[in-house]
């Protein structure tokens, strides 16, 4: 998928004003997803992704903690997850979870259907809650339990 069908869904999706908001937002979800997942995925990741989104994620992989041992992923939730995304993005938590939701469904459009699982799988429960395939990763998992 290319960049500007990829800024146009995301802005379609979150009920965006325009492109620029729409490719703030796709920047900050990238780089705080790359801050989450273990390095050697978050590569894979850029790998699929359009240059300028491609180039925020190893920006953000660079810039955390450990990178250069390839395993770096920093360890959070929910609420942090949401917290550098509204900052990123200049929002508020509530308006970042919603847009995250967007970016998140036009990433699993847009990437490998077997590398959107391994996304789901690096993730804990309540970001992977953001994420299509995550939900229904979720169905799964109780289903089995149950």
């Amino acid at each position: 998928m290319h960049h500007d069908e990829m800024i146009t869904k995301v802005q379609e999706l979150a009920g965006l004003p325009n492109r620029r908001a729409a490719e703030r937002v796709a920047h900050a979800v990238v780089s705080t997803l790359a801050e989450r997942l273990p390095t050697g995925l978050a590569r894979h990741v850029a790998a699929q992704l359009p240059p300028d989104m491609s180039a925020a994620m190893r920006e953000a992989m660079n810039a955390s903690p450990g990178a250069d041992s390839g395993t770096a992923s920093e360890r959070f939730g929910l609420t942090v997850f949401a917290g550098r995304i509204a900052d990123r993005a200049g929002t508020d938590e509530s308006t970042a979870l919603r847009e995250a939701a967007a970016v998140l469904e036009v990433l699993d459009a847009a990437l490998a259907p077997e590398l959107t699982e391994r996304i789901a799988h690096a993730l804990p429960a309540d970001i992977r809650e953001l994420l299509p395939v995550g939900r229904a990763v979720e169905r799964n998992e109780v289903e089995t339990a149950g």
